[in-house]
């Protein structure tokens, strides 16, 4: 399971790299025209329409990289099919949809289906998609059907399989959706100590998108909060309104900005200019607009128990703030476009304060993350493991000839006759005793696409090929009797 999480987070490094400019050209439109978000502004206008070009279709994205990062051919089948599954989950379950599918009046139909196009599925997608390319994309069917045989077939059982994950959502989704809404509404009760909860699930439910039905409870009239409204109108309370905004400037304009120079100073020396363009990026976007997904997604699949982290201080944050109350506000995200502007409205309460509270934070930040990354060698941007390019041959070949080019690519990288002394295999591994462990060519073996290597002595090493094992094993000992 980490290894799979692993390999998402690293399949989202090729949206999540968009995305940071996406937010600067939003960021820089609000700037100009932060009332009317360009409808009085054709500048500003024009860098709103491109940066939300981008941001408003992230779901999209997600499912597209995913469905491509998590194939061990990184083939653009794969893309489609990631797409296709999209498409079909979010259209079955759009408003329109539902309303006729449960042959109720649109006006009727459940709040969570509003939000349906959200990351979430964009990742499910992805997800479902790549296993099906990875199980099926080498299937081949009969004459008659010979044209949909191999990637092609690939979308369909997408798209058939999207099909059944409608249904279920179509039951599940309302159900997570409101009961999120009852807890954001017994915990608004509960003061500084509910914004601080409130804080923590806000940023621990962003990978599900179900996030946007707990703002709807603080940030939005649903329950008579209204956080954001009032607190730009002023008509709320001094030290109080705004207390479930205030809490998030210090984290986006300081902490994650912390946390990304600790993950550039962590990062592999080879790999830290890379690492460097994306963190940077990230940085500056959360600091200057509040936006924060390009860097929270750069770590949220690779060290999960980092993000969590993330969350938990994210909570904290709003705690402190809400307990003293010092109080700023945003129409866009916290960063510091929306604090400059909000610090000047009349229910903004020592917003100075909350500076000082994210300076404190942004130690806070870069101590731990910097010791929890070195601790537990966790896999954030720069520090993942070396990737291994997956042999194009094996990974196009039927599964006959794939068999036979496995077998002769891991003999060889396990140092063929000079070193193999014998070779057998239980379930799931080949299992072989070698002359000299040293003498493995580890990264040769693992372009066959195998999950994993394991050794177990100087003497024995075991490659982990999964069920179909026997198959590998009977051609690796054909290779060792014509030798």
């Amino acid at each position: 399971m980490k290894n799979y999480f692993q390999n998402l987070g690293k399949s989202l490094m090729l949206p999540v790299a968009v995305l940071p400019a996406a937010a600067l050209l939003m960021g820089i439109g609000y700037a100009i025209d932060h009332e009317g978000w360009g409808a009085g502004n054709p500048v500003a206008a024009f860098f709103i329409g491109a940066g939300s070009s981008i941001l408003d279709f992230i779901p999209i994205l997600f499912a597209v990289g995913v469905a491509i990062g998590m194939t061990k051919a990184k083939d653009g089948a794969a893309a489609i099919s990631g797409l296709v599954g999209y498409l079909v989950i979010t259209k079955l379950l759009s408003t329109d949809s539902v309303a006729n599918l449960r042959h109720i009046p649109v006006e009727e139909v459940n709040i969570a289906f509003n939000g349906i196009e959200n990351v979430f599925i964009g990742i499910l997608s992805g997800c479902i998609s790549a296993a099906l390319y990875n199980r099926f994309s080498n299937t081949k069917l009969p004459d008659a059907l010979a044209f949909f045989s191999g990637k092609r077939l690939v979308p369909i059982l997408t798209s058939l399989v999207m099909l059944v994950v409608s249904m279920v959502m179509l039951f599940v989704w309302p159900v997570v959706y409101s009961g999120l809404l009852s807890f954001g509404e017994a915990i608004s009760s509960l003061g500084a100590i509910g914004a601080g909860v409130y804080g923590f699930f806000n940023r621990l439910l962003i990978p599900t998108g179900l996030h946007h039905a707990l703002n709807n409870v603080f940030w939005f009239d649903v329950a008579g909060i209204n956080d954001i409204k009032n607190f730009w109108a002023g008509t709320g309370e001094l030290g109080i309104t705004g207390r479930y905004q205030a809490g998030f400037f210090p984290i986006m304009m300081f902490g994650l900005p912390a946390a990304a120079l600790a993950m550039y100073h962590t990062a592999k020396t080879k790999r830290k200019k890379q690492a460097a363009s994306l963190l940077m990026a990230g940085g500056i976007a959360a600091f200057l607009t509040g936006v924060t997904e390009p860097l929270e997604f750069s770590f949220m699949f690779l060290a999960p128990a980092l993000y969590v982290v993330h969350a938990l201080l994210t909570g904290i944050s709003l705690f402190v703030a809400a307990t003293f109350q010092w109080t700023a506000g945003f129409g866009f995200s916290a960063g510091l476009i929306d604090f400059v502007l909000s610090s000047q409205l009349p229910l903004a309460n020592k917003p100075l304060m909350l500076v000082l509270q994210g300076l404190v934070f942004a130690v806070i930040y870069y101590v731990i993350f910097r010791f929890l990354i070195v601790k537990f060698n966790l896999k954030t941007p720069g520090r993942e493991d070396d990737d291994v390019v997956v042999n194009e041959e094996i990974a196009e070949a039927g599964s006959k000839d794939r068999f036979g080019l496995m077998a002769e690519t891991i003999y060889e990288g396990l140092g063929g006759d000079s070193n193999v002394v014998s070779v057998d295999n239980c379930a799931t591994r080949l299992r072989v005793e070698v002359k000299d462990v040293e003498a493995v060519d580890q990264n040769k073996i693992k372009t066959t696409g195998v999950p994993g290597i394991k050794v177990v002595g100087k003497h024995s090493i075991q490659v982990i090929v999964g069920t179909q094992v026997q198959a590998v094993a009977e051609e690796v000992k054909k290779i060792r009797k014509e030798n």
